[in-house]
């Protein structure tokens, strides 16, 4: 569900759309997508938009209550791994209950097949994808 403004308009239209636990994918440059899944693609170059700029625009609009993380993550890419966890962090101290869960890269993967949509961004660093699951506002 929609928090605030935001001027891409599939991007909004995909979080005024959310049911709850609806699953929202943001990707890496290289994630596979199903051809079945809506993907948003907002990739122009390498590292353009940037995997925590998108996830910082989406947390602005969207309520979650759970966080789908590759297990690989943390240890290949623990700097931005950590920067991830801190704007989770943000979302929790504003009262919000955010269940964090961890799979293997290839079941994220096949999970990320499932999601309403996958936010594909220019991102090159190995492992930054996470699914969030939409919450309510109420």
């Amino acid at each position: 569900m929609k928090k605030t403004a935001l001027i891409n308009a599939e991007l909004s239209y995909l979080v005024a759309s959310l049911g709850h636990f609806d699953e929202v994918t943001i990707c890496d440059a290289g994630l596979p997508i199903a051809k079945h899944t809506q993907r948003i693609d907002l990739a122009l170059t390498h590292g353009i938009p940037a995997f925590i700029d998108t996830v910082c625009v989406l947390l602005g609009e969207m309520q979650i209550t759970g966080v789908i993380l590759a297990s690989e993550f943390e240890q290949v890419s623990p700097d931005l791994h950590s920067v991830l966890l801190e704007l989770i962090a943000k979302e929790q101290k504003e009262g919000k209950e955010i269940t964090l869960s961890y799979i293997s890269h290839e079941d994220f993967k096949k999970r990320s097949n499932n999601s309403k949509a996958v936010v594909r961004t220019g991102e090159c660093t190995p492992y930054a994808n996470v699914i969030f699951q939409a919450g309510v506002v109420f």
